[in-house]
């Protein structure tokens, strides 16, 4: 657990303050829109981050289905509002977010 925690704090800016995370949304989130939608900790337009890492930890298709929901789109999963299909995001960019969303489940 502490070297993927490691890795994660590497590979997404995570820092560790006191004991618990404050996290910082990776560059793409930004460049993207994402935080336009999504925050980490609260609901805005969309789940916050944190509940979706939580409701999909440990299940083996998350990277899959989140990926796909990012890049085609979804309705129903979350509320009446959907998400839209972010086209224009790459698939190493949809890698990095996926990772950073579910690497924030306790």
């Amino acid at each position: 657990m502490k070297v993927l925690i490691v890795s994660l704090v590497a590979a997404t800016g995570l820092m560790i303050a006191g004991g618990a995370m404050a996290a910082d949304m990776p560059a793409v989130a930004k460049k993207s829109g994402c935080v336009a939608c999504h925050a980490i900790d609260k609901k805005v337009v969309g789940p916050a981050w944190q509940e979706v890492a939580n409701k999909y930890k440990g299940d083996a298709g998350a990277v899959a289905m989140l990926s796909t929901q990012i890049s085609k789109g979804g309705k129903g999963k979350w509320g009446a509002v959907p998400m839209p299909p972010q086209p224009k995001v790459s698939e190493a960019e949809i890698k990095e977010l996926v990772g950073f969303i579910l690497g924030l489940a306790k």
